[in-house]
């Protein structure tokens, strides 16, 4: 059985390729060619966390991945907010085949998704990125989205301007700046990832034309865009009973602001060309992204330069920066 280290999958893992295996798990999805019943909470109050079960079946790969969110982590255990494993099996025999860490895997798979929705939601010429919330989500959406796409300015905001003078730092290669959280909604594509239970993303914020990928909603009662910002958009789910439960749509639709017939379809709908994505150059388009989990399939560039005897087993993370569209 092939075991996997968080150095193992960093090295091995490529972010240029990534967003065409998550495309892909989307449109096998959405044409029921993928299973992924909806994650299973265990909530654990008393330490302020949870544990989220997502088993998924996807071509010839069967596996569960099993994360835990520790919103306090950070500041009173120096531990990432999010952790996770990956198990994989084979669906003919049972069989294990691997055992991943999942930590990074899962900031990558989530920062590929926004990359999907961009390609198919955002403006064609979209040239700028703002990001709202300035912990390990932020870096992994750098990374990915700066390997698909060209930004002139990346705008970059939180709560904790150290945090934002840091990611800047971090990343002196890149157009990053450190903005205003209105300035940082005024990009033209908007990634929020953030916890928050009461909006920080104000509708008069957003301008028409606007993509916003809305991440940070991924357990009931979250909620990081104003009510009115969804009445103006169409927004697209990647699974609906995820999204109902724990979305960002969660709630405005329990309160009754907001109804499940307003949404546009799902990003794997758009793909498969089941409904359309983007329409006008004018329009507002919300991807709410709660996490689907497809297994790695065997034949991806992660599961198989991992097994030994690979030709390509040892070669080094690449980042590489590919201009224009996906």
């Amino acid at each position: 059985m092939l075991i996997l280290s968080r150095k193992e999958v960093e090295r091995l893992i490529e972010l240029d390729k990534l967003p065409a295996v998550i495309e892909e798990a989307f449109y096998a999805y959405a044409i029921g060619e993928a299973s992924m019943p909806p994650k299973i909470y265990l909530d654990i109050p008393q330490h302020n966390g949870d544990f989220r079960a997502m088993p998924a079946y996807f071509r010839g790969a069967a596996g569960l991945k099993w994360v835990c969110v520790y919103p306090l982590n950070p500041s009173t255990n120096n531990l990432p907010t999010v952790m996770g494993m990956l198990f994989y099996n084979d669906p003919a025999t049972g069989k294990p085949l691997a055992v991943m860490e999942a930590t990074l895997l899962t900031g990558y798979r989530t920062a590929a998704a926004s990359a999907v929705a961009i390609k198919y939601l955002a403006k064609p010429d979209a040239g700028t990125l703002g990001i709202v919330g300035c912990g390990g989500q932020a870096r992994t959406h750098l990374e990915v989205l700066t390997a698909s796409f060209s930004f002139s300015r990346i705008n970059v905001f939180d709560t904790d301007l150290s945090r934002a003078l840091a990611l800047k730092e971090s990343y002196k290669s890149l157009p990053v700046e450190a903005a205003s959280l209105e300035e940082t909604c005024s990009s033209e594509i908007l990634c929020t990832l953030t916890p928050a239970r009461k909006p920080v993303i104000e509708s008069r914020f957003i301008k028409p034309g606007t993509h916003i990928n809305a991440i940070g909603a991924d357990a009931a009662g979250k909620q990081e865009l104003e009510t009115e910002v969804l009445k103006r958009s169409r927004v697209f789910v990647d699974d609906l009973k995820q999204t109902l439960h724990s979305g960002e749509i969660n709630v405005a639709i329990s309160s009754g602001e907001y109804k499940q017939e307003e949404l546009a379809g799902s990003l794997g709908e758009v793909i498969a060309k089941k409904c359309p994505g983007r329409q006008t150059k004018d329009e507002i388009t919300v991807f709410d992204s709660t996490g689907l989990a497809p297994p790695i399939p065997r034949k991806s560039p992660l599961y198989q330069p991992g097994i030994p005897g690979q030709d390509n087993a040892h070669k080094q993370l690449r980042r590489p920066r590919c201009p224009g569209r996906l």
